[in-house]
């Protein structure tokens, strides 16, 4: 047989701690392992190399002698205890190594578990978002049963111990070498069975029901704005929490007011006369109407804000202002005695001379000489 070299194959120098060996054992036999490399000979072969490596320098008296004598003096490959020449303490290592490939040790059952979150869509109106409201709305959700109060079992009667795993939610077989552990087939790893089930849940102890929810919303809320109901989810599995129910907020659109974060923009319609001339005018808010000055010569398109009269943010309670543009109306129907009255004023006024006309009709000349 060749010479071969243990401190090499485990990647360990010559004087390493029993600890160090160890611990190098431990990564290799993770990475070779034949589960994770199903018919690769190569590796296969490399993995029980690994081990009687393994087995010969963790024994201080085989290590001693696979020092002084090499490989043909060690002994090696023949100090079984588990089949194949694997070391009696092999299985413990492989049940710390390996516990996530078969389930920590066989003797753990499936706890309670939390259960489901919920969505549910919420429509409301622009003033109730601006404001807050409250809601009452019905979910369809898992709850506890009423009977069993969650057991499963008929009233009167218990889960008890399941006889085929003995309550530890597993059983256990020999596969060569491996102990193997695998979810329990009679309870399904719950550890007991319920041999009389509740009639009206069916022994899973939830049932079905449509809730009535009153859902308080802040006000300053829009569309996108997520609300979180702690517990109100559906219920969890072997009497586990409840998971929670998250209220999504959509606000349909206003007929005169839109959002801008937490301004509140309006567009007012003026007259030609009252832009010329200037005019307090009446202007809707959120709140009610409100006065607003409207200078001489104002143009449209101008923006006026009204501080304090949007909506107040959901985080810092601070209100937005509300932007107020002005739309100049164009009269669309005039008799003849308007349309005299302004030929007159266009001819007096001299309205090719007017500071935009005459401002934007010298860009237009220069761009296009």
């Amino acid at each position: 047989m060749d010479e071969k070299d243990f401190y090499r194959i485990l990647g360990v120098s010559r004087d390493a701690s029993v600890d160090e060996i160890k611990k190098a054992y431990r990564k290799l036999a993770h990475q070779y392992h034949p589960d994770k490399h199903a018919g690769d000979k190569e590796k296969e072969d490399r993995f029980k190399l690994i081990n009687e490596a393994y087995e010969t320098l963790k024994d201080p008296q085989k290590r001693a002698n696979y020092d002084r004598f090499g490989y043909a003096g060690s002994g090696a490959g023949f100090g079984g205890g588990a089949p194949g020449g694997f070391g009696a303490d092999f299985q413990d290592i492989f049940g710390e190594v390996f516990s996530d490939f078969f389930g920590g040790g066989g003797r753990r059952r499936p706890g309670p578990e939390r259960g489901a979150d919920l969505r549910f869509d919420l429509e409301i109106g622009f003033d109730e978002a601006a404001f807050g409201t409250e809601k009452t709305v019905k979910v369809e959700r898992t709850v506890a049963c009423s009977v069993c109060s969650g057991s499963g079992a008929k009233p009167g009667t218990h889960p008890v111990t399941c006889s085929t795993c003995g309550g530890a939610g597993q059983v256990r077989f020999q596969q060569g070498f491996f102990s193997i552990a695998r979810t329990c087939p009679a309870c399904q790893g719950q550890g007991s069975v319920i041999k009389d089930p509740c009639a009206p849940c069916r022994g899973s102890g939830k049932t079905r029901s449509v809730t009535p929810l009153t859902v308080k919303i802040p006000g300053g809320v829009d569309t996108g704005s997520r609300l979180r109901l702690a517990g109100e989810g559906e219920y969890g599995d072997r009497n586990g929490p409840s998971g929670d129910l998250y209220i999504f907020i959509t606000v349909r659109p206003h007929q005169i007011f839109r959002r801008e974060k937490d301004d509140v923009v309006c567009e007012v319609p003026i007259s030609f006369s009252q832009a010329a001339l200037g005019a307090e005018i009446e202007v809707p808010t959120i709140e009610g109407p409100a006065r607003l000055k409207v200078p001489a010569g104002t143009q449209s398109g101008k923006v006026f804000r009204l501080p304090g009269r949007g909506i107040a943010s959901v985080h810092t309670g601070r209100r937005g202002d509300e932007q107020v543009v002005i739309k100049l109306e164009t009269p669309t129907k005039l008799n003849k005695k308007q349309k005299d009255l302004l030929r007159e004023f266009a001819e007096i006024s001299g309205e090719d001379t007017t500071p935009l006309r005459k401002n934007f009709f010298s860009k237009v000349k220069e761009i296009f000489e």
